[in-house]
């Protein structure tokens, strides 16, 4: 992996879905990957990022716009397409979102990393607050026939990702590795701004990312 955040993105997830009215089928609900993926030039959020028993802060910002992708602090590039949530090298979410969708991304000649979305539509509690519809993502990456690097991935309906844990799976031995937690956010919409927990004043950090 080429950056030292890159463990950082491997973490673990959960989501629910309210019944519709007290007669008749509950209402379809209609999910696309960018509403768990909010991109907006001042969308902020601040985790808790703790790798093999250190912690610290990770504060990212969405600050411009380049050919259509939304570019963070640290100069990577998110965008939202007709298949899904990506960055430069891989697909972060794909549709549909459903349990089930599976998708594989090619990194680099040597490392491949396979995706799953575990469920959909659970309830969900991190530092930053309770979320009611939540898609769980698993992704596996093998590094050699006994080693393998599990993530668990966790994004919110109009939140973005709010959990991460990773560990590394060694024959029989299962190696927690780092887990990131959001803490604070504060995101732009039609509808005015959302904030919950305590950001500090607009700051510039690193957007995490998988391990590449």
């Amino acid at each position: 992996m080429t950056r030292p955040l890159a463990l950082a993105l491997l973490l673990s997830g959960c989501a629910t879905t309210q019944s519709g009215g007290s007669t008749g089928a509950a209402p379809a609900v209609t999910r696309a990957a960018k509403d768990y993926y909010p991109l907006a030039v001042g969308n902020r959020w601040r985790y808790d990022v703790k790798i093999l028993g250190a912690t610290q802060a990770l504060d990212v910002a969405l600050t411009k716009t380049d050919q259509g992708a939304f570019v963070d602090s640290m100069g990577n590039r998110l965008q939202a397409d007709a298949y899904g949530v990506r960055d430069e090298r891989r697909y972060l979410l794909r549709e549909p979102i459903a349990a089930g969708t599976s998708w594989t991304n090619v990194v680099s000649v040597s490392s491949v990393e396979r995706y799953q979305i575990l469920s959909v539509g659970e309830t969900c509690e991190v530092a930053a607050g309770r979320f009611e519809d939540c898609v769980a993502v698993e992704s596996r990456n093998r590094e050699s026939e006994s080693r393998e690097l599990v993530a668990r991935f966790t994004f919110a309906r109009g939140i973005g990702l709010i959990r991460v844990a990773t560990e590394l799976r060694d024959g029989q031995k299962q190696i927690p590795q780092s887990n990131l937690e959001l803490v604070a956010y504060g995101l732009q919409g039609p509808g005015g701004s959302r904030f919950g927990g305590s950001l500090p004043p607009p700051d510039v950090g690193a957007t995490p990312t998988a391990p590449r």
